[in-house]
């Protein structure tokens, strides 16, 4: 019987608003993943004031069959939230899916790309 590809999902992870518009910036961002590359499941997650939150977009990629997940924390500053709160959190996720990889990348302002677009726009 031949073995299925394994499934890596991303989950693009924010602060969270109340208000529902603050989201559809994060939500471009996981349309154009979906664009990219269709195969890929994405889901948009966040830590506070709304949701899912980060443990639930994490049990919905594995009910989905995701092997693996990285999780891109879309912030710009390193604060308590990415040093302290994420590590703790995707600690919980491995813990409840043992058998599921999880990384957590940089914060999105730790990428130069990102530093030099924004500096290119404001340029422009």
């Amino acid at each position: 019987m031949p073995s299925t590809p394994a499934t890596r999902g991303i989950i693009l992870l924010a602060h969270g608003s109340r208000d529902p518009q603050w989201r559809a910036p994060i939500e471009a961002v996981a349309a154009q993943i979906r664009a990219q590359a269709p195969g890929t499941p994405v889901r948009c997650a966040y830590l506070e004031l709304c949701a899912p939150s980060l443990p639930e977009a994490a049990t919905d990629l594995v009910a989905a069959h995701a092997s693996s997940i990285r999780v891109f924390p879309l912030f710009f500053g390193v604060g308590k939230h990415a040093r302290e709160d994420l590590p703790l959190l995707v600690e919980q996720i491995r813990a409840s899916h043992p058998d599921v990889e999880v990384e957590l990348l940089p914060t999105a302002g730790e990428y130069r790309e990102l530093t030099a677009l924004m500096a290119g726009i404001a340029l422009a």
